[in-house]
């Protein structure tokens, strides 16, 4: 299901430094391609969601959140039922944050900052306890961790419409082989290509694509040897394996230190 972009609370023109928005979105809802004026920490409460901008793919599962750059291009899927919370800030209010999309890890404190600031008033009392509150999360913000869930695309249009089919029917048996002949490509030209695209090798690409596609089905407590088997794994263990190679942890572990 496709929604519409409605009208937000990161317009320019509302006279806050952070302003937030909840949300609830069906399983499979897309929220086509679209930008805000403000920079936006965009968190699945629960659920999973997936973001795509042109330059690459982000995945979050739940208690995760995506630091989105302000006019930055960029689709989001709902991976299942998902309660979002969305905080919009003012240039002023995030000096020190990327420029580019990143999955933050989301502490104690700032979920329930989250909570609390959903609840506001788009034109809250900056010096009551509501402005405490935005102030605060400004804070909190510069504290949460990075995670490596980022999936860069290619420029290339061809391959970049390749890369998304894959990503949305992973397998551990497509091949640089494979790859490189639907490309029309020789091997050496197809890998250089692709790495020059990315920035990694066609092996660690698949491997992340496959790890971002096993994330929400994981944190959503299928069990690892149902998703290595659906994800063509011959056995759970070298799924594991490949999963703690490319997060540094093997799935229930990963999950649990992510807590999720």
């Amino acid at each position: 299901m496709e929604i519409r972009i409605e009208s937000d609370l990161s317009r320019p023109e509302v006279q806050r430094p952070v302003v937030a928005r909840g949300m609830a979105y069906a399983a499979g809802t897309i929220v086509p391609a679209h930008s805000h004026a403000r920079a936006q920490l965009l968190y699945g409460a629960t659920g999973a969601v997936m973001a795509e901008t042109p330059s690459g793919a982000w995945m979050m599962p739940p208690d995760h959140a995506l630091w989105i750059p302000a006019g930055m291009v960029h689709q989001v899927r709902m991976m299942g039922a998902v309660q979002v919370q969305s905080l919009y800030f003012a240039p002023c209010a995030v000096t020190a944050m990327p420029s580019s999309c990143v999955v933050l890890g989301i502490t104690a404190l700032m979920r329930s900052l989250l909570a609390e600031a959903v609840t506001l008033p788009a034109e809250y009392d900056l010096g009551g306890r509501d402005g405490l509150v935005m102030t605060l999360i400004q804070t909190e913000l510069l504290r949460l961790p990075e995670m490596p869930l980022s999936l860069p695309l290619p420029r290339e249009p061809r391959l970049a419409a390749r890369c998304r089919d894959f990503l949305a029917n992973p397998t551990p048996h497509d091949t640089i082989d494979d790859w490189a002949h639907q490309s029309g490509l020789s091997r050496r030209t197809f890998t250089r290509k692709f790495r020059a695209e990315t920035g990694l090798s066609f092996i660690e690409w698949r491997q992340r694509a496959c790890v971002m596609a096993a994330l929400p089905r994981l944190a959503a407590g299928e069990a690892v040897t149902s998703v290595a088997l659906d994800l063509g794994y011959s056995n759970p263990a070298a799924f594991s394996a490949m999963f703690a190679r490319t997060l540094g942890a093997a799935p229930r572990a990963y999950l649990a230190s992510a807590g999720v």
